[in-house]
């Protein structure tokens, strides 16, 4: 897959994710909403690793700037 996600995008993936786990283990959420966070989470720590969100390519989103294409 072409990647489509630029440094900036996956920087706030893995930061946004981390709350979610701090706010976990920390018992501020729990239940349904906590599984579902959780697993958006997941989601956020993959797609940063391989720098492609699935979603981008149907709406025509890149945020790779010209230089981190090359």
């Amino acid at each position: 897959m072409k990647k489509n996600m630029g440094l900036m995008d996956r920087i706030l993936r893995v930061l946004a994710a981390l709350v979610v786990v701090v706010l976990y283990f920390t018992d501020q959420i729990s239940g349904t909403a906590a599984i579902i966070l959780l697993a958006i989470a997941g989601v956020f720590i993959l797609t940063s690793l391989i720098s492609v969100c699935p979603l981008y390519f149907p709406l025509g989103i890149s945020t790779l700037k010209k230089k981190e294409k090359e």
